[in-house]
């Protein structure tokens, strides 16, 4: 990634020096680089509310109150993780997470959802079909609120930056389904079976 910033940044340098524009380019690097900072600051306080919202729901016993209500879909979305393995729980912290549209606080979970799966994985250089699974989950996870994205419209001066809800929850229920049932399909294939390091058996 970072060969790719760096050649973006050079063709641009380059395309304004052919073109004799590079003072507009600097200007707008100025005037970016200021955006950029008044933004995040203006999101500092949707981040702190439902990064708050989900500390209290830890604390409260929410988070494992949510990991027994979803036990019987993870039974089927990580069949060789045992029921009571650490695991689950960072999945469903990582859960929470996405679906209140935090990609920032969702990050530290999924990376420790993996480790534990790691502890699992008979293989330490291949990934299990359980690792695999959560990759998918997590990357196109239901979002019931965007809490993110309202922020960044909220920062933008949307009149309603709530509106996109429904489309954002129909969206991410799409991808989450087409993921899941992808990483499910192809774990089923022959070829992946026998690479799968857990096995697929519970420990």
């Amino acid at each position: 990634m970072n060969i790719v910033w760096l050649s973006l940044i050079l063709l641009a340098v380059l395309t304004a020096a052919f073109r004799g524009t590079m003072s507009e380019v600097s200007k707008a690097a100025f005037q970016s680089a200021t955006s950029a900072v008044e933004l995040s600051i203006g999101l500092i306080g949707a981040m702190a509310l439902f990064l708050g919202l989900m500390r209290i729901a830890q604390d409260a016993g929410l988070v494992q109150a949510l990991a027994k209500l979803l036990r019987p879909l993870f039974r089927w979305l990580f069949p060789e993780v045992p029921k009571d393995h650490p695991a689950l729980g960072a999945i469903a912290l990582n859960m929470g997470a996405n679906m209140l549209g935090l990609g920032n606080a969702a990050t530290p979970l999924g990376l420790k959802a993996m480790q534990e799966l790691q502890t699992l994985n008979k293989d330490q250089e291949t990934a299990t079909n359980a690792m695999c699974t959560f990759l998918a989950l997590n990357s196109s996870s239901v979002q019931l609120i965007p809490a993110v994205v309202i922020g960044l419209r909220a920062a933008s001066g949307s009149k309603n930056p709530s509106e996109i809800i429904i489309a954002a929850i129909l969206a991410t229920t799409c991808s989450t389904l087409v993921a899941v049932f992808s990483a499910k399909f192809f774990a089923s294939l022959p070829y992946f079976k026998k690479s799968n390091p857990s096995g697929g058996d519970p420990k």
